[in-house]
């Protein structure tokens, strides 16, 4: 029954992967033709600085988990946990989408802290994102940024489970919790790790990390078309909802597919050019990835000299 379900699973996550490649290569197969390219020097200046916005996020972000690891008062320094952060992020694209965590796991407890922390910090990590996302996205659409007509059953769902998720990482629901945890498994000699206080501050950092992630968003598409302040918010209103989909549907390494296929369908209800749409977000795809990438070869050659001077 196990290997059933286990099986169910594998296959739902590629039939996800798959309808949304389908989605997105027919798209741009019938459009391609009028996909927008950065045609000055001003435009290849701004996705520049859409590329080290992009590239600070990604820094603020691995701060933000950093800081919440020498909460949980563990044995490394904030720029140890940096490095770590920014060098296994780049794993997220792993079929599974779970090479990242697994990978800043077993660093943290072969540096000697608490299995159970690491878990935990994994755990809250993409939780708070998750309701970073879900509370810009619901002020979103409550101003009427975005519309949720073609999918209200995904929002029902969303505002059912994401207050629960705030709920969920109060100490008061989530100490006790991992207390029972730690007495079933009794692995480790250390008592059951607990936080201290609601993480508020962690929160309000993963909100600045979308705020740096839509703001290269926003660049991406100026470095294409002039824009005017009112389509600002919108287009940060989508990537907020889309970023989300990308990372709670299941099946896609790094919400590719997710993302472009939500924000498509999000924009195409707005007045932009169809091919200004596509261009866009297939740029910032390409600057995304390259941003992660940076960030890891940078981290990964100051790992490497941080070794070097201790040896």
């Amino acid at each position: 029954m196990a290997k059933i379900s286990l099986s169910i699973k594998i296959y739902f996550k590629w039939f996800i992967l798959g309808a949304t490649l389908f989605f997105l290569v027919k798209t741009f197969s019938n459009n391609w033709q009028n996909v927008s390219i950065v045609k000055t020097t001003q435009g290849w200046l701004i996705l520049i600085l859409a590329l080290i916005i992009t590239f600070l996020a990604h820094l603020w972000s691995g701060l933000v988990w950093a800081r919440l690891l020498r909460s949980l008062k563990q044995p490394v320094t904030t720029r140890w946990s940096l490095q770590l952060y920014l060098i296994t992020n780049i794993a997220k694209y792993l079929p599974g989408n779970v090479g990242h965590f697994y990978g800043r796991i077993s660093a943290i407890y072969k540096a000697g802290g608490s299995l159970s922390v690491a878990s935990l910090s994994v755990i809250l990590e993409p939780l708070l994102m998750a309701a970073a996302a879900f509370l810009i996205t619901v002020f979103a659409s409550s101003l009427g940024l975005i519309k949720m007509g073609f999918y209200p059953w995904l929002w029902k769902v969303n505002l059912i489970i994401f207050p629960i998720v705030l709920m969920i990482i109060h100490p008061k629901i989530l100490n006790p919790s991992l207390r029972f945890i730690s007495r079933l498994k009794n692995k480790e000699k250390s008592s059951a790790v607990e936080i201290e206080q609601y993480p508020a501050r962690y929160l309000l950092g993963e909100i600045g990390f979308l705020l740096l992630r839509g703001t290269g968003f926003i660049l991406t598409w100026m470095a294409l078309i002039p824009l005017d302040l009112s389509q600002i918010p919108i287009l940060f209103s989508v990537f907020s909802f889309a970023w989300l989909m990308g990372l709670i549907v299941p099946g896609a390494p790094g919400g590719i597919g997710i993302f472009e296929a939500i924000a498509i369908a999000l924009l195409s209800q707005q007045h932009f050019p169809k091919g200004t749409i596509l261009g866009a977000i297939a740029l910032f795809r390409v600057i995304s990835i390259l941003a992660e990438a940076i960030a890891a070869g940078l981290a990964w050659l100051s790992q490497r000299r941080d070794r070097i001077t201790e040896s």
